[in-house]
């Protein structure tokens, strides 16, 4: 049996972004609970130097959409824009003004989801080969499909949502491994 590069991109940034959104969900009802401004939540991170939790949330939405058009081979209404942006901007300023509530980075998510509903397997199915440049700061770097799906676009939307997940357990916030990874997808054998 093999995998498509649809079956290998589109599906597995959705379940990561929904599965982010309810992490997001329990962290705000976190909030309420305990008596403080969820928006402190926004403004955590693990390190001085580390993007805080709405940069890291921003960042695996808005790669993952980057990603799924790059592949689907559509054109981009901006080489850098924000929205379409593939994981690693650089350094800090090149960001936009953070995300200031818990509804705003949801907006995001769901906007997401919904152009990833838009996808077709036929738009991304034979996209191993495919040239895939990504443009910041001026300066471009090209992959191939496959290597960009499995060896960049992949790891860096899990690193993303991990570390938001680090970030809201560090808080305080309880988070399980089954919060991070989603409801289970395995069938029963007979």
């Amino acid at each position: 049996m093999t995998i498509s590069m649809y079956q290998a991109s589109v599906p597995v940034f959705a379940r990561a972004l929904s599965n982010c959104a309810g992490i997001l969900r329990k962290a705000e009802a976190h909030a309420v609970r305990e008596g403080f401004d969820p928006a402190t939540l926004l403004e955590a991170r693990l390190a001085p130097d580390m993007f805080p939790l709405h940069r890291q949330v921003q960042i695996a939405a808005d790669g993952a959409r980057g990603a799924a058009v790059r592949l689907a081979g559509l054109a981009l209404p901006d080489p850098e824009g924000e929205d379409f942006a593939v994981f690693n901007r650089g350094i800090q300023h090149r960001f936009p003004p953070g995300i200031a509530s818990f509804a705003a980075l949801a907006a995001r998510i769901d906007d997401v989801l919904s152009d990833l509903e838009t996808l077709r397997p036929e738009q991304i199915d034979g996209s191993e080969a495919r040239v895939i440049d990504v443009t910041m700061g001026g300066r471009t770097r090209r992959f191939a499909g496959q290597p960009f799906l499995l060896h960049y676009a992949l790891p860096n939307l899990q690193f993303h949502i991990a570390m938001a997940y680090a970030i809201l357990r560090h808080a305080g916030v309880a988070l399980g491994k089954q919060d991070f990874e989603g409801p289970a997808v395995y069938a029963s054998l007979p």
